[in-house]
C-alpha cells in the first residue's frame, strides 16, 4: 500500500511538473473572467498580446540562454540602445522603413554577440559579463542619445509598433512569427538538439562532437537580436526613442521562461511554455488593473511566483 502511495505521488508530481502551468494558465484565466466582465472583450484581449508580446519576444531569445545553462541581465539595456540607433534614423523622411530596422537588428546583435564572446573565450560567468553589459549599454545609449529622448518619428516607422493588419496588431503578429522560428530552431533543428546538449551536459556535448563555444556566441546572439526588435517595436508603439527605454524588461522576459518550465540549471526547457509563462504575466498585470490592485503588490505577486517556480523547478531536478 505504501509503495502505491509513493507511485502515485511520484506520478502526481511529474505530471503536476509538466503541466500545471497549463492548469494555472485555465484557473487564472476562469478568475478573471468572472471577477472582471471586461477582461473577456476582444479590445481588452488584443491589448493584452500587444503589450505581451514585445517582453514576449525577449523571453523568446532568453529561452535559448537559459536552456544553455546562462542568464541574460543586458537585455533591457540592449533594447534601448537598438532602439535609440534605430529611431535616429527614423526622425525624418530621408531613409526608406528598411533602413532603421535593419540598423536596430544589427545594433542588438552586436551588443549580444560580444556577450558570447566573452562568456566563451574567457569563461567569464554570464551573470556578471550580461550585468556589465546592462550598465555598458544603457550608458552607451546615453552617450548616443545625449540623454534626450528621440522624437517626431515618421509615420511608416511609427506603423510597425502601432498599426494593424485585418484587425490585428503589428507587434502580435510579429510575436507568432518569432514563436514560430523560436520553436523550429530550438526543438526541430540541429543548432537546437546542440543547445539542449551544451546546457544539459558540457562535457559531454564536447565528447560527442558539439561545438560549444559557438553554440554559446550563437544564444547571446539570438537574445541580443531578440531584444533589438523588441527595442524596434516599443520605440515604434510610443514613437520616441527613448534612452530609458526597456527598463526592468529582463526580470520579466525570465519570469516567463522560468515560469514556462524552463530549467535555471540548463539543459531542459520549451518555447510553448515561454509563450504560456509570457501570457500568464501580461494575463495578470491586465487583470489586477482592472481590479485596480496597486502596481506595488503586483510587484510582491510576481517576485512570489518567480520563487515558487523556481522552487519547483528544484523539486521536480
Amino acid at each position: 500500500m505504501s509503495s502505491l502511495s509513493l507511485s502515485l505521488k511520484k506520478d502526481t508530481g511529474k505530471y503536476l511538473a509538466k503541466y500545471g502551468i497549463y492548469i494555472a494558465f485555465g484557473i487564472l484565466l476562469i478568475v478573471l473572467s468572472v471577477s472582471s466582465e471586461s477582461f473577456l472583450t476582444v479590445t481588452n484581449l488584443l491589448n493584452i498580446l500587444r503589450q505581451a508580446s514585445i517582453s514576449g519576444i525577449i523571453a523568446i531569445g532568453m529561452t535559448f540562454v537559459i536552456i544553455r545553462g546562462g542568464i541574460d541581465l543586458s537585455v533591457g539595456s540592449i533594447l534601448a540602445f537598438s532602439a535609440v540607433v534605430a529611431s535616429s534614423f527614423a526622425h525624418s523622411d530621408m531613409y526608406p522603413t528598411i533602413v532603421p530596422i535593419t540598423l536596430g537588428l544589427i545594433a542588438g546583435l552586436v551588443l549580444g554577440c560580444i556577450n558570447g564572446i566573452i562568456i566563451s573565450r574567457w569563461k567569464v560567468a554570464s551573470f556578471i559579463v550580461t550585468l556589465g553589459m546592462m550598465t555598458a549599454a544603457r550608458g552607451l545609449t546615453l552617450v548616443y542619445t545625449d540623454g534626450r529622448p528621440i522624437i517626431n518619428l515618421n509615420a511608416g516607422y511609427g506603423f510597425i509598433g502601432g498599426g494593424y493588419i485585418a484587425g490585428i496588431p503589428v507587434p502580435v503578429l510579429i510575436f507568432v512569427g518569432v514563436i514560430l522560428l523560436g520553436f523550429f530552431a530550438l526543438h526541430v533543428t540541429k543548432f537546437g538538439r546542440h543547445v539542449f546538449a551544451s546546457g544539459g551536459n558540457e562535457k559531454a556535448a564536447k565528447l560527442s562532437g558539439v561545438k560549444v563555444g559557438r553554440v554559446e556566441v550563437a544564444v547571446y546572439a539570438i537574445s541580443g537580436l531578440a531584444a533589438g526588435l523588441a527595442g524596434i517595436l516599443l520605440s515604434s508603439r510610443v514613437m520616441t526613442g527613448s534612452p530609458v527605454l526597456g527598463t526592468g524588461y529582463e526580470l520579466d522576459a525570465i519570469a516567463a521562461v522560468v515560469i514556462g518550465g524552463t530549467s535555471l540549471a540548463g539543459g531542459r526547457g520549451r518555447i510553448v511554455g515561454t509563450v504560456v509563462g509570457v501570457l500568464i504575466i501580461g494575463i495578470m498585470n491586465n487583470g489586477l488593473d482592472l481590479l485596480n490592485v496597486s502596481s506595488y503588490y503586483q510587484q510582491i505577486i510576481k517576485g512570489a511566483i518567480i520563487v515558487l517556480a523556481v522552487l519547483l523547478d528544484k523539486k521536480n531536478q
